[in-house]
C-alpha cells in the first residue's frame, strides 16, 4: 500500500530529484536508510555506547583514510589470495 504526499524542499534537493526517473522510490529508499540508522543508533545507546555526530564523523574519516591507502598493488594481491583460497576449497571437496 502507498500513500500520496506532498512536501516542500529546498530547491537544490529538489533539483537534484528532479534528475531521478523514479521519485517515490529515491525518497523511499532514503527515508529507509535514515530510519535503519537511527535504530541502530538508539540499539548502540542502548547497550551503552556513546553514539555522536563527531564519532560518526571521525569514523567516516578513517574509513577513507583507509580505502586511500588500498594501492592498486594490494587489489592485485586481494584477487590472488581470492583465487588461491577459492582453488583450495575446491580441491578440498574432491
Amino acid at each position: 500500500m502507498t500513500k500520496k504526499i506532498t512536501i516542500s524542499l529546498p530547491d537544490e534537493l529538489a533539483a537534484r530529484l528532479a534528475e531521478e526517473s523514479n521519485v517515490s522510490a529515491y525518497v523511499a529508499e532514503a527515508l529507509r536508510r535514515r530510519v535503519a540508522g537511527e535504530r541502530t543508533r538508539e540499539i548502540l545507546r542502548k547497550s551503552g555506547f556513546a553514539v555522536t555526530e563527531a564519532g560518526v564523523a571521525r569514523a567516516h574519516a578513517e574509513i577513507e583514510q583507509l580505502k586511500a591507502g588500498i594501492t592498486p598493488e594490494l587489489r592485485e594481491q586481494s584477487a590472488q589470495l581470492k583465487t588461491d583460497i577459492l582453488a583450495a576449497r575446491a580441491k578440498a571437496r574432491r
